[in-house]
């Protein structure tokens, strides 16, 4: 290792921190990882309850290639840390007609499924996933590899003329969907793709039409033994580089002098010195509470404002749902008043469209014989001072979402729980200070902030960065992995200059 080389701290171990770390170990950079909770991995959690394995955090893994990278730049072969397996199908979606549909892998179910909506349906699709992967695309080849962090280097990048039309900047993600598919159900099913981003369809820009590619091109993916897996396999791929991972370690400022970070004082009053700072926690927050006298600068960037929380629902229950795929949405049948609830009136949805993973379909071993885990997760908002919800409130919606799982199939739901886990927005917030108990990070809307994040590069200080999914490129898994490895490419670059 290059002692001359700067020493760099890293706030915070979810995915984004884990990544950062590695990705500059691997440059011989000495790296201390710091961590509040008593493990690492962030919201890609765990709990070992009655016999049940939850994962607290991501269900889903996309994009495995980005993880690779991060083993393959320092000469190992991630399946030596990280066991995966393609999920099928990919998820099952249910009506309230009693309809269902699934998304496949395979061409010939797929086309099966699209035929249930009409002679068209499969055509109309198949130019729509032709459009999903232009996106996808021309996004990897710039934004992604370049970590492009502004509309303007995105011009700058592309140019003006190629900037408007490939990237259908004019749109909403649901105008896009609507351009190719007139299927109400199936245009439900790809809006609510969006999911990965917890934002608007109607809202958010018609580029996140590349989610749908996202998942078809690079295949839908579980990690055996359960999604925290993944933070364990870098949790000792870091340790193989030197990383000092400390947990049970806040952070309660970042220490600066002459516009740049000196170091961070942790809760227990230690000072670790640093000539670079790398912030895992949300970008507001952590100018709220590590930093004095941010109020223009947070003022500067409420356009990248959260995105949604959920009510996540963990039970383990005494009997086998056979209906369940892996993966399963029950969607609303009123889905804009569903969405301008969440988005917009900041209030609890009357018919919420509701994500349920059933992962003892692909992994029986997290759950005891004849039990199986029902994780449920819809969508609220996130905290609002203005309008704040109750205990009370989030027991009721939890009734509310338990009520129509019953009514759509899942028959005695409630009397079959023998085992329960919830946590509410305030939980959230407490345990990831998270910014107002948001999930995904920054919501994508193209009228707050053109569906982009904040920077990572910090314009309070010189030295301080940002990853995770308040920054670019964004929420979910592969790419915080990927701000990471980007945060590295922009340090290795200033330090050049």
């Amino acid at each position: 290792m290059n002692n001359n080389k700067p020493h760099i701290v890293v706030i915070g171990a979810g995915l984004g921190g884990l990544s950062a770390a590695i990705s500059l170990a691997s440059e011989g950079f000495s790296v201390d990882l710091l961590e509040k909770n008593d493990k690492v991995g962030g919201k890609l959690n765990v709990l070992v309850k009655d016999g049940f394995t939850f994962d607290l955090g991501p269900s889903i893994l996309t994009m495995p290639h980005i993880f690779r990278r991060l083993f393959e730049r320092v000469g190992k072969n991630m399946d030596d840390y990280v066991s995966i397996q393609t999920v099928e199908p990919h998820w099952r979606n249910f009506f309230e007609d009693g309809s269902t549909l699934d998304l496949s892998s395979d061409p010939v179910v797929m086309k099966q499924e699209l035929d249930k909506l009409g002679a068209d349906t499969v055509r109309q699709f198949d130019k729509f996933l032709a459009y999903s992967k232009r996106l996808c695309e021309v996004t990897e080849n710039g934004y992604f590899a370049h970590g492009l962090d502004s509309f303007w280097e995105l011009l700058k990048h592309y140019g003006p003329v190629k900037s408007l039309q490939e990237f259908d900047v004019f749109r909403s993600m649901d105008q896009g969907v609507r351009r190719f598919i007139k299927d109400p159900k199936l245009v439900d099913v790809l809006n609510y793709f969006i999911k990965y981003v917890g934002s608007s369809p109607y809202d958010a820009p018609a580029l996140m039409n590349l989610l749908p590619y996202i998942q078809f091109g690079y295949g839908l993916w579980y990690i055996k033994g359960g999604m925290y897996g993944m933070a364990e396999g870098l949790q000792k791929l870091a340790v193989e580089l030197g990383v000092n991972i400390h947990v049970n370690a806040e952070v309660v400022e970042i220490q600066h002098e002459g516009g740049r970070a000196s170091g961070v004082r942790l809760a227990d009053d230690r000072v670790l010195a640093a000539d670079i700072v790398v912030s895992n926690m949300e970008v507001i927050p952590a100018y709220k509470n590590l930093l004095q006298g941010q109020e223009g600068e947070i003022r500067r960037l409420e356009k990248f404002a959260p995105s949604c929380s959920g009510l996540v629902l963990h039970l383990g229950v005494d009997t086998i749902y056979p209906q369940l795929a892996h993966h399963n949405f029950f969607y609303s049948d009123h889905p804009r008043e569903h969405f301008k609830a969440i988005f917009h009136d900041h209030r609890l949805s009357e018919d919420p469209t509701i994500y349920l993973v059933a992962p003892c379909k692909s992994d029986p071993s997290q759950a005891p014989r004849g039990c199986e885990i029902i994780k449920i997760l819809p969508h609220i908002p996130h905290l609002d001072p203005d309008k704040p919800l109750s205990a009370d409130d989030y027991a009721t919606m939890r009734e509310r979402v338990l009520i129509k799982l019953e009514r759509m199939g899942l028959t005695d739901l409630r009397k079959h729980i023998v085992c329960e886990e919830s946590w509410t927005p305030v939980d959230i917030q407490a345990k990831y200070y998270s910014n107002q108990g948001s999930i995904y990070g920054v919501v994508a809307d193209r009228f707050k902030n053109l569906g982009f994040k904040n920077a990572q590069r910090s314009k309070v200080l010189k030295n301080l960065y940002f990853v995770g999914g308040s920054v670019n490129p964004g929420g979910g898994m592969p790419m915080v992995t990927l701000s990471g490895q980007l945060v590295r490419d922009k340090i290795l670059a200033d330090l050049a200059k």
